[in-house]
């Protein structure tokens, strides 16, 4: 449990969270987890703590034999292939890692084979026989995303055996209206199965005492809300085997082409690297992980909550020797150009074209999705921002603030630092504001609020920004060279104080203006000393710390956006056509026109609406699945197509009666069926 009144540690055990090896790293990515958790990491180097920041690649699972599947490769060739480009590109953006591990790694079986075997072998989980799909001609038990079918909910007809992602509900394969198998495309039959179960509902009040008493103050809104919803639900036993030949072997008699289910196996593998980083470097990880003294953080994405929030700490629990997170800062999603990142799609930026397109500028994709990370809410990444805000704050803040300091220092001293004069009131003001800046960022740091933090280190840049104009050491010269010096020499006080304040930020500046200014990278705590430049220090030439983005370069990728859309939009084929139907059918359906009187999210679901439509006969709840795409207050006056005499049936506990008719395109986008002009409730449509 954690100690409320605890403030320091021994040492700091960080995680990022393991990135599936079946694509690419994308600027989703980066923004939800990596930039973030390189900040924090980066700071506490900086301070002198003892810390470690683990993360690897998340190797099993079906979407990894998927993918092979469709590749017609082995699913080892196909995470091979992914763990390099990821760990390559990582190492290529600043990602600060200790250790860059794996799950496919002999060493990450072992550790997640052991605790499997530790909390089975305390009697603490539950074996069970159950009937599950079987695909008779691939001749092997489906897991929930081998299964397609249509939801129960919304009847949308590609929904998934853990999920509908039309209407956002959680299922169960047994849900799913004419479910086929996705690898061989026929009706899967029920087949007895054994597995073997983490009793959730065994620790709920475990978790609510941790979680809900113990963390309410201190973990994010977004993190605790979830958390607190899914224990206020009722938890549920979770199955932690899968009938796979693809994972982490079960270490049990009489279990072959049984592995653990991959969100069990994934979390482990923060402790089987920690194993891996120890033994090369002669340490001893236990300490990370099993010492009260130390702080244990996860960061991740918000997807991610439950298993690191409920799940994992579960696991940890139950094994019994482990301490359990002090905080998982999970963000929520960073959206591209105002439609949601989608890897199946190509939406996205892609890491390693970034720093192909961009090379060099790896700080200011660090920058921007610090600047714009989605901390509270979903945010929203454009070119175009991202070209306002390395022109209008780095260059035209940043850069250029330093580049004036050291070229006139060179102007006017020959290239070295100026001794300090008398002081006038500016000067004394300016000085004071210097010594609050590594506790303004530090506290910001330590709170997870990130991009505040780097709100507060380019207020130290606008500081020497506004401090110089003010002071016009051009103007002064001739008149009082002395005054100048004052001013140099505050003006390379502050240049040296950003080149150790950025550096958790813009890794590479750092370096580089420490290069500019001759001197060595200093520590969080040298930060704020308005005699970090002793007088008569000679600094190097000024050079460009950040350049322009041009229009040209913007316009290249929104090109190649546009292309990935079109490419889509071409090979996606229009829907087949159903099983044909009589005359006779279709005049048994009932369509009218119907008038939207009143619409309201429906809680705790991302794509339901609760609408009161009026039919002309009566006023109804209509549940439809369009939450993502329509703001209740838009809609309420609207005139739409109602199925006026579909059965009724309950969509997360609310009776629907009928449906809205909608046209969807090949992106997925969702426009009403609408008539052309104004007409009475209750016109029938035929």
């Amino acid at each position: 449990m954690k100690d409320s009144n605890k403030l320091t540690y021994k040492r700091h055990t960080v995680t990022a969270a393991l990135p599936y090896a079946n694509g690419p790293i994308h600027i989703g990515h980066l923004a939800g987890v990596y930039v973030p958790a390189d900040i924090y990491v980066r700071y506490l180097r900086m301070k002198g703590e003892d810390v470690i920041y683990i993360c690897g690649s998340d190797e099993h699972g079906v979407p990894i034999t998927i993918k092979a599947r469709q590749e017609g490769v082995s699913p080892q060739e196909v995470v091979d292939k992914y763990h390099e480009l990821i760990k390559a590109s990582f190492a290529r953006f600043g990602i600060s890692f200790d250790v860059y591990s794996r799950t496919s790694a002999p060493i990450h079986h072992e550790t997640a084979a052991a605790m499997f075997k530790t909390i089975h072998d305390k009697g603490l989980l539950v074996e069970k026989e159950s009937a599950q799909y079987y695909d008779e001609d691939s001749k092997q038990f489906l897991a929930d995303r081998y299964i397609m079918g249509t939801c129960p909910h919304c009847g949308y007809e590609k929904a998934y055996g853990d999920q509908c992602e039309n209407c956002g509900t959680s299922l169960s394969p047994i849900e799913l209206i004419n479910p086929r198998s996705m690898l061989s495309g026929n009706k899967p039959v029920m087949k007895e199965t054994r597995h073997w179960y983490l009793p959730l509902d065994r620790y709920e009040p475990m978790l609510r005492s941790w979680i809900l008493e113990g963390h309410k103050e201190d973990w994010k809104p977004n993190v605790y809300g979830q958390c607190k919803s899914w224990i206020d639900q009722g938890l549920q036993p979770r199955a932690v085997t899968r009938d796979l030949d693809w994972g982490v072997k079960l270490p049990l008699e009489d279990t072959e082409g049984k592995v653990l289910y991959v969100w069990f196996d994934a979390p482990i593998g923060y402790i089987s690297a920690t194993r891996e980083w120890a033994r090369e470097k002669g340490k001893d990880w236990e300490p990370y992980w099993k010492d009260r003294d130390s702080k244990l953080v996860h960061f991740i994405g918000k997807d991610n909550i439950v298993f690191h929030c409920i799940i994992f700490p579960v696991m940890l629990h139950a094994e019994g020797s482990y301490i359990l997170p002090d905080n998982v800062p999970a963000n929520e999603f960073l959206n591209l150009e105002n439609d949601k990142i989608s890897t199946s799609r190509n939406w996205a930026v892609w890491l390693h074209e970034y720093l192909d397109d961009f090379p060099g500028r790896e700080d200011v994709l660090r920058y921007v999705l610090c600047a714009t990370a989605p901390e509270a809410k979903d945010n929203d990444f454009t070119w175009k921002d991202f070209q306002a805000r390395n022109n209008n704050e780095l260059v035209a803040i940043f850069g250029n603030f330093v580049n004036r300091t050291l070229v006139l220092t060179h102007k006017y001293f020959g290239g070295k630092v100026p001794a300090a004069g008398e002081l006038e009131a500016s000067d004394r003001e300016t000085l004071d504001k210097i010594r609050d800046f590594p506790g303004l960022i530090g506290q910001q740091i330590e709170q997870y609020r990130f991009r505040e933090a780097l709100a507060q280190m380019m207020n130290l840049a606008r500081l020497g920004n506004r401090y110089l104009t003010e002071a016009e050491p051009w103007k002064v010269f001739k008149q009082d060279p002395a005054r100048v010096e004052t001013v140099m020499n505050t003006c390379l006080q502050i240049c040296a104080n950003l080149a150790i304040l950025c550096e958790p930020f813009l890794p590479f500046t750092a370096k580089k203006l420490q290069q500019m200014l001759q001197m060595e990278g200093g520590t969080w705590q040298d930060g704020g000393s308005p005699n970090l430049l002793s007088a008569g220090h000679a600094i190097g030439q000024a050079a460009l710390l950040f350049e322009k983005v041009e229009d040209a370069q913007v316009q290249a990728q929104l090109d190649k956006l546009m292309k990935t859309r079109q490419e889509n939009n071409s090979q996606q084929q229009a829907e087949p056509l159903k099983e044909e139907i009589r005359f006779d059918d279709f005049t048994r359906v009932d369509m009218r026109v119907a008038q939207i009187v009143a619409a309201e999210k429906v809680p705790k679901t991302k794509k339901l609406l609760k609408l009161t439509v009026d039919s002309g006969l009566d006023q109804r709840t209509v549940v439809s699945g369009i939450a993502e795409q329509y703001r209740p207050e838009d809609l309420v006056g609207k005139q739409v197509v109602l199925l006026a005499n579909l059965a009724p049936r309950k969509i997360k506990g609310i009776e629907s009666h009928g449906m809205l008719l909608l046209a969807e395109d090949k992106e997925g986008r969702l426009v009403f069926i609408t008539p052309e002009q104004a007409m009475d409730n209750g016109s029938t449509i035929s």
